[in-house]
């Protein structure tokens, strides 16, 4: 077992202090958007001591002593999966997340073209897919996928505004899946994008509907939330075609390959496949992609995917994903006396959310966790168990 150190992010929308809060450590007045628990080499976590060895390096000198033979066989030669920490406390970009196949094609694409890896205007970071997973530490607002057509289009009826109606012709003339992508892109493409006076416009139209008594303030207060977030920035009006999504904590959410979506605000766990490939759209001055982000696109309307917990052991919910890349478990210890074995026996990476709780390996060793501290349990440890009081989250490979 090896204690971990994760690699922090500081973009613009992070929070100044929730993370630094979970992890015990002191805010420095800058946003600390993220933390990386896992091996990707765009931020690896590193084991704590002396050397301070990154966990690819680790992973990298006896895969199969720290994944198994299994994860291997399967996988390759990496940690197939990444565990992050994430604190919104401004909305994130509007993006998608490429399959497999899409994402190795466009590595190979922008390789062969000579796009350096760390390029600001590059898409494609890695040859993997990101699926994820959100598991809520605090109420967390989110859009995520797209609203049924005919619904979209009743949102936008009686906004006084140039732009309501003709996004309204759009899904009425067309109500499928093809009249949102059309939506959709006719909002974002550079020919045809509205301007910044006419986002404005429908921003002012939103919030005279709020401040009347919206039939759909959630909707009308996210456009203009965005808009004045993001000035003039088409995106906002996006809202109007995505579904809203509330998790209060303990909640969780599947977000899969081709889901368009945007996280708002709030606390929460994030585990992925090992990949930091993201296709934006808009409501960022990070590089937007918007004809590789519709090349991946799933337009078919369809719910937030939440995924309920399964009690495998009395004191551990386990959230399985559709995905064979990663699980998530949170176990509850509320008995220091009492030992409870954790689920898995791959690579595991485990972040106590609070309390104090004590790791025994079958093979080796004994960790002792505080809350927000965190450790890689390679394959070769075998079982797990733990005992003590607080709460520990798990990230394995089913």
């Amino acid at each position: 077992m090896y204690r971990l150190a994760p690699a922090t992010q500081s973009y613009a929308w992070g929070s100044t202090t929730a993370i630094p809060q979970l992890l015990g450590t002191e805010p420095d007045g800058r946003p600390v958007a993220e933390a990386w628990f896992g091996a990707h080499p765009l931020g690896p976590a590193r084991l704590t001591g002396a050397d301070a060895e990154r966990l690819d390096a680790l992973v990298a000198a006896d895969p199969r002593g720290a994944l198994g033979e299994d994860v291997v066989a399967r996988f390759g030669r990496q940690l197939p999966y990444l565990l992050k920490v994430i604190a919104a406390a401004s909305p994130l970009s509007l993006q998608v997340h490429p399959s497999r196949a899409r994402a190795h094609a466009g590595y190979e694409r922008e390789d062969a073209a000579g796009v350096p890896l760390d390029a600001p205007h590059r898409s494609y970071r890695d040859r993997n897919h990101k699926p994820e997973l959100v598991f809520a530490l605090s109420r967390f607002e989110a859009m995520v996928g797209f609203r049924a057509p005919r619904r979209a289009a009743e949102l936008l009826v009686g906004l006084e505004s140039t732009l309501a109606e003709q996004l309204h012709k759009i899904l009425a003339d067309d109500p499928t899946p093809q009249g949102v992508r059309t939506a959709f892109e006719w909002l974002l493409a550079p020919h045809t994008r509205p301007n910044p006076d006419d986002v404005a416009e429908l921003a002012r139209a939103c919030q005279r509907r709020l401040d009347a008594g919206s039939p759909s303030p959630r909707t009308d207060g996210t456009v203009v939330r965005l808009d004045a977030q993001y000035p003039g920035d088409p995106g906002a009006v996006t809202s109007v075609l995505l579904n809203p999504v509330t998790l209060q904590p303990g909640e969780a959410l599947f977000v899969p390959a081709g889901a368009v979506h945007a996280y708002l605000e709030g606390l929460a766990v994030e585990l992925m496949a090992n990949s930091d490939n993201v296709l934006r759209a808009g409501l960022t001055a990070k590089h937007v992609d918007l004809p590789e982000l519709l090349d991946n696109l799933d337009v078919v309307a369809a719910p937030p995917i939440r995924i309920a917990p399964e009690h495998v052991f009395t004191a551990t919910a386990v959230y399985y994903a559709p995905v064979d890349d990663f699980e998530l478990s949170v176990t509850t210890l509320a008995d220091d006396a009492e030992t409870v074995r954790l689920p898995g026996r791959g690579p595991r990476i485990l972040l106590c959310l609070d309390g104090t709780v004590e790791l025994h390996g079958e093979h080796d060793g004994t960790l002792e966790l505080v809350a927000g501290q965190s450790a890689f349990v390679p394959a070769s440890d075998g079982l797990l168990t733990a005992r003590g009081t607080g709460r520990v989250v798990q990230a394995d490979v089913p």
